[in-house]
């Protein structure tokens, strides 16, 4: 409990927050007037891009920034692939365990800022729940690959106008097998069951199994898993109320590029309170591309939230188990 409430410093959260939301916003505001809203969820993950390697000295990069998109854009081509099968449904698990397992390795190899498999996982999952032919998958792939691109640039903008600096250096860590294979295991249980129960959201589970690995250490796994809840539900307080009211897309593109600001300044320094605008945040893009009933909408994410954060602190304490003996 004492971890849950501990806020921590973030310097240099300004910057990603910053490129993340003006790369959103062109995106968005780009989709709303072309009429093509409906190519949000893809532009939101080409988005990522700008958010990694936030904290790394300017000069170079734009590097890291660059490989995080093509990383992203994988993603989202796996994910529309899967798509545009009927069985689309079962084939999304095996398909994110594969990339929770590729994102938890790149993760470690080459110590990503953010760490962990989230954002891969979370766009394969989420781009696979959407029905589309093979030409909407080169529409997909086109959308984020434009968006990381924004994002890029932007970076080598504030790169030109803020200086040189320092170099990025190249850092390499240990890979992990055993912390890669229990996040397998927790996108793969949470993706079973979620289906099987026959829930509509299948990637909110998976993403919240694998969440707790993001961190290291069954004290930070938990307090990320009670965070995520916890954020969740006062997220969902917001979220039931901007939904409540009707806004024009280009309204809704400007706040959630607003809410991808204030998550980006938040992560760092309170998960649980990022969590407060990443709920909103998404129930509105799902809202921008498909829109469904609000209230089943609300409650689909507070289960499936539930659902992934208990079972992925359960392969977080078998971890830990299993590296005792």
């Amino acid at each position: 409990m004492r971890e849950s409430v501990r806020v921590s410093p973030a310097p240099g959260s300004h910057s990603p927050a910053w490129r993340a939301s003006v790369t959103l916003l062109i995106g968005l505001v780009t989709l709303a007037v072309t009429g093509h809203i409906e190519l949000s969820a893809y532009a939101c993950f080409g988005t990522f891009a700008s958010i990694y390697g936030g904290r790394q000295p300017l000069r170079g990069r734009w590097r890291t920034q660059t490989a995080a998109g093509a990383l992203m854009c994988a993603a989202v081509l796996c994910g529309a692939l899967v798509a545009t099968s009927p069985h689309r449904a079962w084939l999304v698990i095996p398909a994110a365990a594969l990339w929770a397992a590729i994102g938890s390795v790149l993760s470690d190899r080459f110590v990503l800022r953010p760490p962990g498999p989230m954002f891969p996982v979370f766009a394969v999952a989420t781009c696979a729940a959407v029905p589309v032919t093979l030409f909407g998958v080169a529409v997909a792939v086109g959308v984020a690959a434009a968006a990381a691109l924004i994002a890029v640039l932007l970076g080598l903008l504030e790169e030109r106008l803020a200086g040189t600096g320092a170099t990025v250096e190249a850092n390499r860590g240990e890979v992990r097998i055993d912390h890669a294979t229990a996040v397998v295991a927790a996108v793969v249980v949470a993706g079973t069951v979620s289906t099987a129960l026959g829930l509509s959201h299948t990637y909110w589970a998976m993403v919240a199994a694998a969440v707790p690995f993001g961190v290291s250490g069954l004290l930070a796994q938990t307090t990320r898993g009670l965070q995520r809840v916890i954020g969740t539900l006062v997220g969902l307080l917001l979220a039931a109320a901007l939904l409540s009211v009707s806004l024009p897309a280009l309204v809704v593109a400007m706040v959630v590029a607003a809410l991808q600001a204030v998550t980006e300044l938040l992560v760092g320094r309170h998960y649980g309170l990022a969590l407060v605008s990443i709920t909103p945040l998404s129930l509105l893009m799902v809202q921008l591309g498909h829109p469904q009933p609000v209230d089943a909408l609300l409650w689909s994410r507070l289960a499936e939230t539930l659902l992934g954060v208990v079972v992925g602190l359960a392969a977080a304490l078998a971890l830990r188990e299993f590296r005792r003996r």
